[in-house]
């Protein structure tokens, strides 16, 4: 895997998530509303873990891979979780539902949480990074 790569895949996250920090809405909808007060840390821990990866790449690629797998890890629980077992940890069903029930949505069944659009790409693009930092890693190791 080619730096490069990596740190294509980390600005797709970066910009994304980035919408997060803005909020993107519609006359009836959203796309994901601006929550920099709640998820602003986790934004400028991504940011310094990928400047990092950028211009000192020993630590950097470590910090990468170690902040987003436990994103991707907090991100499951928070989301997935409550599609498979119709509980979590971030209170009950019925309040995740109501919470995003503006979010424009793949699909909508009443009684269950499914993430909406904004949460799955955004899961997409941190597994994304997960993977590509993983293997740029292992990569790394083999030419040493």
């Amino acid at each position: 895997m080619k730096k490069r790569y990596c740190i294509i895949t980390q600005t797709l996250l970066l910009l994304w998530f980035f919408l997060d920090m803005t909020g993107v809405y519609f006359s009836n909808s959203y796309l994901v509303t601006r929550s920099y007060k709640d998820d602003g840390l986790f934004f400028l821990i991504y940011l310094v873990a990928m400047i990092l990866f950028i211009f000192k790449e020993k630590i950097g690629k470590w910090a990468v891979w170690v902040w987003t797998s436990l994103w991707f890890v907090i991100q499951f629980l928070c989301h997935e979780w409550y599609t498979i077992f119709s509980k979590g940890v971030m209170g009950s069903l019925e309040d995740k539902i109501k919470y995003f029930s503006g979010a424009i949505k793949w699909i909508e069944i009443d009684g269950r949480y499914i993430p909406d659009v904004y949460h799955t790409i955004l899961h997409i693009l941190i597994l994304a990074v997960v993977i590509t930092t993983a293997l740029y890693i292992r990569n790394s190791k083999k030419r040493v």
